[in-house]
This record gives C-alpha cells, sequence and structure tokens, in this order.
C-alpha cells in the first residue's frame, strides 16, 4: 500500500498522539473546529483516497436504517435480504458489515455503491466536523487507519503545538 509508511508511523505515534489530542481538545471548542478544518482541506489536497481505500478494506462503517433502506432500494433489495447478506451488528447494536474488506470496494479501490453509500462513509474520516472536541478519540484511532487522519495530527502538532 502506497501509504504504509505513515500507518506505522502513526501506530509508533499513538500514545504521543493520544496524549497531544488530549491536550489540545482542551481548546475553545470553535477554534478547534476552525483549525481541523484547515488541516484536513490542506491534507486533502494532497492526499487521494483511490490511492489507499485502508477504511475500506480493513474497517466497516456504521449502517444506520436510512442507510440500509437507501442502499437496498439502489441495489434492488428488500432491506431484511440487505442486513442478512451484509450485516451484522456489533457489541453494540450497530449495524456494520460482515466481513472486509467492504464488499462493495472495487479492484480500483472505487466504491461500487458511492452514491448511495453509507452516511459515515461520506464523512470519514471525520476530520472536518463541528464539535471535534466530542470525537477526538475516534479521530486517534482513525490515524492508523487512514493516512489522511495521520498527517492532518502532524500538521496540527506542527502549526498549533
Amino acid at each position: 500500500m502506497k501509504y504504509s509508511g505513515e500507518l506505522e508511523r502513526a501506530k509508533k505515534l499513538y500514545s504521543e498522539n493520544r496524549n497531544w489530542l488530549k491536550k489540545i481538545g482542551r481548546r475553545k471548542r470553535g477554534t478547534l473546529d476552525s483549525i481541523f478544518q484547515q488541516e484536513h482541506d490542506r491534507v486533502f489536497e494532497e492526499i487521494d483516497c483511490l490511492d489507499c481505500a485502508n477504511c475500506c478494506k480493513t474497517t466497516s462503517p456504521i449502517f444506520i436504517m436510512t442507510d440500509i433502506v437507501r442502499i437496498s432500494k439502489n441495489l434492488k433489495m428488500k432491506a431484511q435480504s440487505f442486513i442478512t447478506s451484509y450485516l451484522r451488528t456489533d457489541e453494540i447494536g450497530d449495524y456494520v458489515l460482515k466481513s472486509a474488506p467492504c464488499p462493495f470496494l472495487m479492484p480500483d479501490n472505487k466504491c461500487q455503491i458511492y452514491e448511495f453509500r453509507p452516511r459515515a462513509c461520506k464523512e470519514y474520516p471525520h476530520t472536518n466536523r463541528k464539535r471535534m472536541y466530542q470525537i477526538l478519540d475516534l479521530t486517534l484511532k482513525n490515524s492508523v487507519i487512514c493516512p489522511a487522519v495521520d498527517r492532518i495530527i502532524a500538521g496540527l502538532k506542527v502549526r498549533h503545538p
């Protein structure tokens, strides 16, 4: 994978990044959203998700019922058939994929259901959201899955120590 070195670095820096995210999480909430948005925009000028797709290869989004209905309709399936074919419930009762990689990931790293993909996929890696202070733990977890998140954290550590 093109970005495997960055993901290895993220794993090595996991504890340091956790401590830094705790520290930065104490900043003014609006400021935190703004600096994440700026760094998110900067990093995604450099990174093309189609070069990686590690999120689709290794993890599952959460599927909410509106996702299930929309996707199953577009696949011309009943919602229950979609659930039975592709999903399971995780330890907290959320619908997630039965297996990885995502069954809708094509060999060129494009998504077969991109136009009607789950909301969690549309929002991934969640680094340009409002109320970032609420999802800093998720950001840390995503740093070892998504090279863009690793770069966002690294850039923020340099620009906002």
